[in-house]
C-alpha cells in the first residue's frame, strides 16, 4: 500500500504521463528495450528463424537416433536368451557407452546452436553502437540503460522505436547478416 502512495506521488509530481512531454530527457537519460530491439530488428529476426530452424533439424536428427537405438536396444534384448551372460553384459555395455557418447555428441549440438545465437546476439549490439551513440549526441544524453532495469520513466525517455527505425539500414550499410550454419559446427 505505501509503494502505490509513493508511485501516485512520484507520478503527480513528475506531472503524470502525457503526451506534451518534452522529446529530449531532462537528465540525459534513455532508455532502450535491448529484447525488443534485437528480436523486433531484422537481422535479430533473421538469426532466431536459424536458430530455431537448427533445432527443429537437431530435433529431427534426434528423433531418427533416438528410434534407430530403440530398435537396437529391442534386438540386443531378443538376442539375450541366446548368449552367456558375459556375451551379453559385454554388448549391453557398448551400447550403454554407444548411447552415452551419441548424447554427448547431440548436446553439443544443442550447445553450438545457443553458442552461436547468443554469438549473434553480441555481434548485433556491437554493430548497433553507433546508431545508439549517435542518438545519445542528439538527444545530449549521457547514458543509455535497459528497459528491464527501469522501474518507472518518462515517456520521452525510450528510444527503442527511434533506433529500430536507424538500425535495420545501419546493419545492411555495413553488410552485417545472419548466416544460416550446421548444428555440426
Amino acid at each position: 500500500m505505501a509503494w502505490r502512495a509513493f508511485f501516485l506521488a512520484l507520478l503527480i509530481a513528475l506531472g503524470g504521463p502525457s503526451a506534451a512531454q518534452p522529446l529530449t530527457p531532462p537528465s540525459g537519460i534513455l532508455v532502450v528495450d535491448q529484447e525488443r530491439l534485437f528480436s523486433r530488428s531484422e537481422f535479430g529476426a533473421a538469426v532466431a528463424a536459424i536458430a530455431e530452424e537448427a533445432s527443429e533439424a537437431l530435433a529431427a536428427e534426434n528423433r531418427g537416433i533416438e528410434a534407430a537405438l530403440g530398435e537396437e536396444e529391442r534386438s540386443l534384448t531378443e538376442q539375450r536368451p541366446d548368449l552367456t551372460p558375459e556375451e551379453f553384459r559385454a554388448l549391453a555395455d557398448a551400447f550403454d557407452q554407444k548411447v552415452q557418447t551419441i548424447r554427448a555428441e547431440q548436446d553439443a549440438k544443442t550447445d553450438s546452436i545457443g553458442t552461436r545465437f547468443e554469438g549473434d546476439r553480441r555481434r548485433f549490439f556491437q554493430a548497433i553502437a553507433p546508431v545508439l551513440a549517435e542518438i545519445m549526441r542528439e538527444r545530449q544524453a549521457a547514458v543509455i540503460i535497459d528497459a528491464r532495469t527501469t522501474l518507472l520513466s518518462a515517456r520521452g525517455i525510450d528510444i527503442t522505436e527511434i533506433a529500430l527505425s536507424r538500425i535495420n539500414d545501419a546493419l545492411e550499410a555495413n553488410s552485417i547478416t545472419a548466416t544460416p550454419f550446421e548444428t555440426g559446427d
